[in-house]
């Protein structure tokens, strides 16, 4: 079983992206790291992890978006945290590291659909519709595994399209806030589409059990289990 059929069409288009560095100016070039930033946080691991949370507890579109807000903080601050060190170093994080990271990724993801599926078959209303203060606690935390695990080959991209260290430094600093407007954006149109009215009851009986039943196959896979 594998996913990576799911990330073939971002990495065609990341890769289009990056062509655009090419001899470009400095202006042009931040612009590109800000269409990078903005379809990162669209890659599919972040979603699933972020869907499984607004799943879990029905989350509204306010809500869900605070939650994408509170993922991208977490992410975008890794990502400046770690990666700009490594801009400076032109180096990559240490390969155990960054398998170490994505592992725990996956088993958040995993623990994620679990509790989804969890609250799915008890089907208690009151603790669906009860929003949890952990909940953008949760979401940033997720954020910084997110941010660790991608930060050495976002750097290492950086390093190899920018012609000095200080320009792909900027590059960084583009790139890492358009993430959470990206992810912002996402999680809010997810919830704004899935709650409306004429799938509400589809979203409840079927939808919310399916993205838990994908989100516990996509953990899985994800950290190496399956």
């Amino acid at each position: 079983m594998s996913f990576e059929v799911l990330y073939q069409p971002f990495e065609q288009i990341d890769g289009e992206l990056t062509a655009l560095f090419d001899g470009a100016g400095l202006f042009v070039a931040l612009g590109v790291a800000l269409l990078l930033g903005l379809r990162h946080a669209s890659d599919p691991d972040h979603l699933v992890a972020v869907t499984s949370l607004v799943s879990s507890d029905a989350a509204g579109t306010h809500d869900a978006a605070r939650l994408g807000t509170w993922w991208g903080a977490g992410h975008a601050i890794t990502l400046l945290a770690v990666g700009l060190p490594l801009i400076a170093l032109k180096s990559g994080l240490p390969g155990w590291l960054e398998t170490a990271a994505e592992r725990a990724v996956g088993i958040v993801v995993l623990a994620l659909a679990a509790r989804v599926l969890y609250k799915w078959f008890r089907r208690d209303a009151a603790e669906r519709t009860r929003p949890p203060a952990r909940r953008p606690r949760e979401a940033f935390g997720i954020g910084v595994l997110h941010g660790l695990a991608g930060s050495g080959a976002v750097a290492l991209l950086l390093i190899a399209a920018m012609p000095t260290q200080l320009q792909a430094a900027a590059a960084l600093a583009v790139f890492a806030p358009m993430s959470v407007i990206s992810m912002t954006a996402c999680t809010a149109a997810f919830a704004w589409v899935l709650t409306r009215p004429a799938l509400a009851t589809v979203y409840t009986s079927v939808l919310v059990p399916a993205l838990g039943s994908f989100g516990l196959l996509f953990g899985f896979w994800y950290a190496g289990l399956a």
